[in-house]
């Protein structure tokens, strides 16, 4: 099985229980439910924390924030409201291809955006390049334990994340070509619009795979039935997860 192949299957285990799609009400329930709500929050949170210290950085942003700082180059918005709004306008796609949010879809909507300007505001401009490669390690390694706190959290995947397995659904096609040409599109499209690609958004695309496992592993919640592990399997490339 190749490994686009196993990660899907993961992905798709890891949003669902008793296997069916989880929805925002079947996810509020079962063990160790306030551990899960706390990794959710504290973990999308982080995540817009560390996407303004890669933004701070100035070496280059994650594919998806490429395009949310183009668009907010171009429309006077901050980058966390244009989060926020693009988040919204993705569920909409998922209707067509029949996708159901969970809990944490919604809430990744809603919270990392909010994070992001919170962070914006309080996080000073970084200065001298020792400085500045610092910001930008810390970003990619700290936005690996954010996603892997709200995965393991189990409350669905982000909006892009569903948009990439659905789309993988529909077309049949591998969840590698699919991620490849979504993020292929957003960057190129991001950078056009003045988004800021660089050196931190190459080592962000090489490392959080193996970052975000480890920490799944990590912060994997356990639980009595066959869902239990299914965030703490699997080899370091196996771990997709973006906002």
């Amino acid at each position: 099985m190749s490994q686009s192949t196993s990660t899907t299957q993961a992905l798709d285990r890891a949003v669902t229980q008793g296997g069916s799609p989880l929805s925002i009400a079947s996810g509020l329930r079962g063990r160790h439910l306030t551990r899960r709500l706390v990794q959710l929050y504290a973990g999308l949170a982080l995540y817009g924390f560390s996407s303004i210290l890669l933004l701070r950085s100035g070496l280059g942003l994650e594919p998806w924030n490429v395009l949310h700082q183009g668009l907010s180059e171009r429309t006077g918005l901050s980058i966390g409201v244009v989060t926020t709004v693009l988040g919204a306008l993705i569920l909409l796609v998922w209707i067509p291809i029949r996708q159901r949010p969970g809990l944490g879809t919604v809430s990744n909507v809603l919270v990392i955006g909010a994070a992001m300007d919170v962070s914006l505001a309080v996080l000073p401009e970084v200065h001298g390049l020792p400085a500045r490669i610092a910001t930008m390690a810390a970003g990619i390694v700290l936005n690996g334990v954010a996603t892997g706190l709200y995965i393991a959290a189990r409350f669905g995947p982000g909006p892009r994340d569903g948009l990439m397995t659905g789309l993988h659904r529909l077309t049949g096609r591998s969840i590698r070509l699919v991620r490849t040409a979504i993020e292929v599109l957003v960057v190129a499209t991001g950078f056009l619009l003045g988004g800021s690609v660089g050196v931190g958004t190459v080592l962000y695309a090489v490392a959080i795979g193996p970052l975000a496992q480890f920490f799944l592993r990590l912060f994997a919640v356990p639980e009595p039935d066959r869902v239990s592990t299914v965030v703490a399997t699997g080899t370091p490339e196996q771990a997709i997860l973006r906002r």
